[in-house]
């Protein structure tokens, strides 16, 4: 279990020497004082393209290692973490939906989203079927991602990343091609998870914030 995530004088080594320009400087996370994430928050953090938000999820799941500063769970330094227990986190602390969604286009719907919950063992199919109702493609269950549209992909891996237990659940830019409908949607499914885990929402976003509610906005 994971109660917080603290990150210290952060910034991606790419940034370097870009310290005293505007961008960092009026950044709320970049090169400040700690900046905490606390279970139960609901965050959506706002950026321009390229202006590493991206990164800044990577960091933190710990495939990405290339900045300077700190990032802590609890008082861990995530520097110090092994392979093993990096495996523990992502299956049962951390869930992380990628910008790039990181689908299976050859496998159907229903394989993609297995490949997840067969490990965690977290969603019945007919839990699965049910958010696939909720989301208005149940009938895509045996179809091939590939031939999904954008945003029916999105509600995909979103779906996929609420079949594991996780203590935060990271989003990058997970609406980016849906409608105010079913942004609305995925944000009230991804808040009553949050609720019966007690766990932590953090969402990225250039423009198309995630419809959560009370969520407090930051900029990157």
């Amino acid at each position: 279990m994971i109660d917080k995530i603290v990150i210290k004088n952060l910034l991606p080594l790419v940034f370097t020497g870009m310290e005293e320009t505007e961008a960092i400087r009026s950044s709320q996370i970049w090169e400040q004082p700690p900046f905490v994430f606390e279970r139960n928050c609901r965050l959506c953090i706002r950026a321009e393209s390229g202006g590493g938000k991206s990164s800044l999820l990577s960091f933190i799941y710990g495939s990405r290692s290339d900045y300077k500063g700190d990032i802590l769970f609890d008082d861990i330094d995530a520097r110090s973490i092994s392979i093993e227990q990096w495996c523990r986190i992502r299956s049962e602390a951390i869930s992380m939906l990628p910008q790039d969604m990181g689908l299976f286009p050859e496998l159907t719907v229903a394989q993609n989203i297995h490949l997840k919950n067969n490990r965690t063992k977290h969603k019945s199919d007919s839990e699965i079927r049910d958010m696939l109702a909720r989301t208005g493609i149940a009938e895509k269950y045996d179809i091939r991602v590939r031939y999904l549209s954008i945003g029916q992909q999105q509600r995909v891996a979103f779906i996929r990343a609420l079949c594991q237990p996780f203590d935060f659940i990271f989003l990058d830019e997970p609406v980016s091609h849906l409608d105010a409908r079913n942004n609305k949607i995925l944000a009230d499914m991804v808040s009553d998870e949050a609720r019966r885990q007690n766990a932590g929402i953090i969402a990225t976003s250039v423009g198309n914030n995630l419809l959560l509610d009370d969520a407090q906005f930051i900029s990157l």
